[in-house]
């Protein structure tokens, strides 16, 4: 077992009533050497009841933006930012930040250089989850915004105020949170957009409260005309969207300018008539479940295929059958589609899937977590050669690993960042003693558990899955499975699409007849095709496999 850095949060001594960050293990990071310290709370008026939550701080050099809006790892120009936990923290009480506060990209409040800096701090507002399976468990929920910390409805901030700091000096900064991120309004539906929110048994079971899917489904042209078709289903994986923008005509442009065209074909003549739907499974770790089941997030995947799909298809009329459903998604989407195609494969038709995630756990981005010891620095007896992380076409870096997960760390411990790492390691992982995601590497020194990388393999590595199984699985995914990815994907994801391939070429007994294209010199996230080559593939593939007898012609107008 490794040691993990954490920093909890206790009631201090001095005057009982400030929260200060403080050494929770052995080998934590002692204080670095400042008085300075930054004094954050919020008043009554913002409620009477004591919250729990994490509090970052952003410090910023400039007024461009709020400094919310300013801190991210693959930004150049991020940012400074400080997180603390607190519980129970009441009004007028409290939360310290000081130089033992962990921070991004500088460590400490105590590398600050004296200067005027605009400051601004959120409390990421955490609730209590009595999970099903006897766990409690404090997570920030999703409030409509998809998961983001400095946009979600009910977190408290203050307007960005100019301070001067100085780490040389004792006097405190007083932030007071008395501000509050309004309510978002509720996306109304059209003649072709319907919104659709939906309580999960399975989901409720797990969380141990009501839980709910949201849906976006789009009907095809005619849907009312032609009250007795059924219609074949597409599935669109992907992030978090609240609504459907960009689908109807722009005055003023071709076609409807940007999104307009996708709008005139699937209401013109000849295009596939078809539903279209946008799953939102935004949860209490980001804004997607990755569409599987997980021990951390909860049976999304059975809540998707055996609860969600059949309901929204009895209520707009759609066939109902695997022959005549299909999937595709981009990056995020790109491997949850390929992974709903791998893991229920008698559900689906196919799988037209762009830039996935790894999909191959020997190249997660860049890191083979079976093998090499440590996910921040290539394995050398004395070189410290990082891992690197985001890049452009010219393979320029923009972030290493360590940099990236430092500053996820900065949001969130406990895999609570809502972010890219945190998700991965909340969906792929088991569970720790705690409740709480177990890490598959130390966020400090990245560190390897390659006990927990083999739980990984044997539940999401896709490609071993594929291989594993596949005397079973190829006969039920041939022709099926269709990527795409860019050769200079921002994140490296070719990488792991290279392995794919390898297999999928050897494969027999069947052979797989898959699909897949490079785009050249592509970032994130190459599809090389527009939407509506997903939904006439789709079309292709139905018309080509269809059961005899199936209904190949009530929503052919």
């Amino acid at each position: 077992m490794f040691k993990r850095f954490t920093i909890a949060l206790a009631i201090a001594l001095m005057a009982g009533t400030a929260f200060h960050a403080t050494q929770a293990q052995s080998g934590a990071r002692a204080a670095a050497p400042t008085r300075l310290r930054f004094l954050v709370s919020f008043p009554a008026t913002r409620g009477p009841a004591p919250r729990d939550g994490r509090i970052i701080l952003v410090v910023s050099n400039n007024d461009r933006q709020e400094p919310r809006f300013q801190n991210n790892a693959y930004d150049a120009r991020t940012q400074l930012s400080f997180g603390i936990d607190v519980e129970g923290l009441k009004p007028g009480q409290d939360a310290v930040i000081d130089g033992s506060v962990f921070g991004y990209p500088l460590a400490s409040i105590a590398d600050i250089p004296p200067g005027d800096y605009f400051v601004q701090a959120v409390f990421h507002q955490y609730e209590t989850f009595h999970r099903g399976d006897g766990h409690v468990v404090k997570l920030p929920m999703d409030r409509g915004e998809g998961q983001h910390w400095n946009r979600a409805p009910g977190n408290l901030l203050n307007k960005p105020v100019k301070v001067h700091v100085d780490p040389r000096t004792a006097t405190p900064i007083r932030i007071s949170l008395d501000e509050e991120i309004p309510p978002l309004p509720e996306p109304k539906d059209t003649k072709y957009v319907k919104y659709v929110r939906f309580q999960s048994e399975r989901l409720t079971k797990f969380w141990g409260r009501p839980m709910y899917l949201g849906a976006i489904v789009v009907l095809p042209e005619g849907f009312d005309e032609h009250p007795d078709a059924h219609y074949p289903l597409m599935i669109n994986h992907g992030h978090f969207t609240r609504e459907m923008r960009g689908f109807l005509p722009v005055a003023g442009t071709p076609a409807g300018g940007r999104g307009g065209q996708f709008f005139a074909d699937w209401t013109g003549p000849g295009f596939p008539r078809m539903i279209m739907l946008i799953i939102q499974h935004a949860n209490p770790y980001y804004d997607d479940s990755y569409a599987v089941n997980s021990e951390n997030v909860g049976p999304y995947g059975d809540a998707i295929n055996d609860e969600l799909v059949p309901y929204i298809e009895k209520r707009y009329r759609g066939i109902g059958q695997g022959w005549a459903r299909g999937l595709y998604g981009g990056s995020t989407g790109g491997w949850e589609s390929l992974a709903s195609q791998i893991l229920y494969p008698d559900n689906y038709n196919g799988t037209w899937s762009a830039c996935p995630d790894s999909i191959d756990f020997r190249q997660y981005e860049t890191i083979d977590i079976y093998q090499e010891k440590n996910a921040f620095f290539i394995d050398s007896d004395w070189k410290k050669t990082p891992h690197p992380d985001g890049r452009n076409y010219l393979d320029h870096l923009q972030a290493t690993v360590e940099e990236d997960v430092h500053w996820e760390y900065v949001l969130g411990h406990k895999t609570r960042s809502g972010e890219q790492w945190a998700i991965w390691e909340a969906v792929y992982g088991p569970m720790g003693a705690d409740g709480y995601p177990k890490p598959i590497w130390d966020p400090m020194t990245g560190v390897i558990d390659h006990t927990v990388a083999q739980y990984w393999r044997e539940h999401y590595d896709l490609r071993y899955i594929l291989e594993r199984d596949w005397a079973t699985l190829g006969p039920k995914v041939r022709g099926k499975i269709h990527i795409y990815v860019g050769d200079m994907d921002t994140w490296h994801l070719n990488n792991a699409v290279y392995l794919m391939e390898a297999f999928l070429k050897k494969a027999a007994n069947p052979p797989a007849e898959a699909v897949v294209e490079y785009g050249d010199r592509a970032e994130h996230c190459w599809s090389g095709h527009d939407q509506q080559y997903w939904f006439r593939s789709l079309e292709k593939r139905i018309l080509e496999t269809a059961p005899k007898g199936a209904d190949l012609t009530s929503w052919r107008y």
